[in-house]
């Protein structure tokens, strides 16, 4: 690896949104820092299989649902 072409790869501590702290390797920060997350895979629906409410904006999921509706969605 030549010297001075990546970045500097170390420790941070990263809080999760329920208080947890784990310890990664990431480029973000120093050595030590502590990013705390606003979501994590714990809080986040997309990850835990939670339900989430979806916008409709100007109609466009219902546009979307009739459309469709047949097809089993």
């Amino acid at each position: 690896m030549k010297k001075d072409t990546h970045p500097d790869y170390h420790f941070i501590d990263v809080k999760m949104t329920d208080g947890t702290i784990i310890k990664m390797r990431s480029t973000w920060g120093k050595e030590g820092d502590t990013m705390a997350l606003d979501i994590d895979p714990s809080a986040h629906p997309a990850w835990n299989g939670g339900s989430s409410r979806l916008m409709d904006a100007g109609g466009r999921v219902s546009k979307f649902k009739a459309k469709y509706e047949g097809l089993g969605f």
